[in-house]
């Protein structure tokens, strides 16, 4: 019988998911959902990625913590990652702020988000702990990081990767030696340090920590008492391991899954419309940054019981098709002409619309002669017939939220605004 020492570290490991924020870059496409619940990819839901990658990883011990409009993304957990059982010492935990401490207070940081369920986490006996930010895309092995953090004796050991300079202010900014030792960290800079030698990059950080569960939990502890501390792992956690203790980075290609497919290493804050919009349009590419078909690394999510996708009509004027796009199941393409576009379970169209760098939403209807480009369209939206959208960004602006970038988000709430002024 094995010894737990020998067991792989993943199964010595949990993962404690946080997906408490709104995402509020995301404009209206979060008023009623978090970010980690957003649609992604025709199928699967952003915070599916994090939890994918800990399942893959051989990780059965999950938890997630939640609390902005926090019901979709619970229900989703629940209907599509129900099937960990208990019995075989699998778990994932939904961890709303509850005002568990005693208080009146929600999550106060990222960090006091472990810190209020610190008994859960006890309770599963676990060695380590692999904290996870719950909206991002990517694919990940965590056994790999694990394995680094042992092997270096790391108090934490940080995901990074590296961005373009004038992006690093919206991450934690690190520099390393050349043992990947972290000497610096800062959490969000106005005006972030560059990479020694590569003046436009910096090296940032995922939202990725390893610890050691015993560590972290008595620092979480002293951190609950100190009140000065914002009890959030970027500004007060980390920068006090690097000046105290031993942090280490871990460079996020040693540890991607590819499929052979992707050209690189891919990751992706789907954090603004523009970079939302991209990201799902990017999947419809002959060969996609992203291979979402690698069923050696699967992302699993809740799928729907739906009929196939079903194209109707085949006149010259009025024919039903769809080419370089993503066309989930349940969706019905009624003599529509659809082009470089993602559209997800049940989405209708009816004769003679148009769309062209469409991402559609669970459910959305278009009606007929609709004309729609560069546009998101939000679950359960009936766009009106005749409705031209991405051809006058002046037009545009009037009823729906447009980007600097051209791209255009329509809500519910938008288009009911737009059909009483029509009526």
């Amino acid at each position: 019988m094995q010894s737990p020492s020998n067991r792989r570290l993943s199964n010595r490991a949990m993962a404690f998911v946080l997906a408490g924020g709104r995402g509020s870059r995301l404009k209206q496409l979060t008023d009623n959902r978090a970010k980690p619940a957003v649609f992604f990819g025709g199928k699967t839901r952003i915070v599916d990625f994090a939890l994918s990658n800990a399942l893959n990883s051989g990780i059965r011990k999950m938890a997630i913590a939640t609390q902005y409009k926090a019901h979709s993304l619970i229900r989703h957990c629940q209907r599509g990652w129900g099937f960990l059982r208990a019995e075989r010492n699998e778990y994932l935990d939904i961890l709303p702020a509850s005002q568990r401490d005693g208080n009146e207070n929600w999550y106060l940081g990222t960090a006091d988000a472990v810190t209020q369920n610190i008994d859960i986490i006890d309770s599963y006996g676990v060695d380590f702990i692999v904290v996870l930010a719950g909206d991002h895309i990517y694919k990940m092995d965590y056994e790999i990081m694990l394995e680094q953090h042992v092997d270096m004796g790391a108090d934490v050991t940080i995901g990074c990767l590296t961005v373009p300079l004038n992006e690093a202010k919206a991450f934690g900014v690190m520099h390393t030696d050349d043992k990947g030792r972290i000497t610096d960290f800062l959490e969000k800079p106005k005006n972030p340090p560059s990479i020694p030698g590569d003046p436009d990059h910096a090296l940032a950080s995922m939202g990725i920590y390893v610890f050691r569960w015993d560590f972290l939990r008595d620092l979480l502890i002293k951190d609950r008492e100190d009140p000065n501390s914002s009890h959030d792992f970027g500004h007060d956690i980390i920068p006090q391991i690097v000046s105290g203790g031993k942090a280490m980075a871990h460079r996020f290609e040693e540890s991607c899954v590819t499929s052979g497919l992707e050209t690189e290493p891919y990751w992706r804050d789907v954090g603004t419309i523009d970079a939302f919009w991209q990201a799902n349009i990017d999947l419809t590419n002959f060969t996609p940054p992203l291979d979402l078909y690698d069923t050696s690394w699967p992302i699993w999510t809740y799928a729907e019981g739906v009929p196939p996708a079903k194209f109707i009509h085949n006149d010259s004027d009025r024919r039903g098709f769809a080419v370089s796009s993503l066309v989930s199941g349940g969706c019905i393409i009624s003599g529509s002409e659809i082009s470089e576009s993602l559209l997800f379970t049940g989405v209708r169209t009816h004769s003679y619309s148009k769309l062209d760098g469409v991402v559609a939403l669970p459910y959305v209807e278009v009606n007929r002669n609709a004309q729609l480009s560069r546009c998101v369209i939000d679950r359960g939206v009936v766009i009106p017939e005749g409705l031209v959208v991405g051809e006058d960004a002046t037009a545009d602006a009037e009823f729906f939220e447009v980007t600097e970038s051209g791209t255009v988000l329509i809500t519910p709430a938008m288009i009911n605004k737009y059909n009483a002024a029509k009526a």
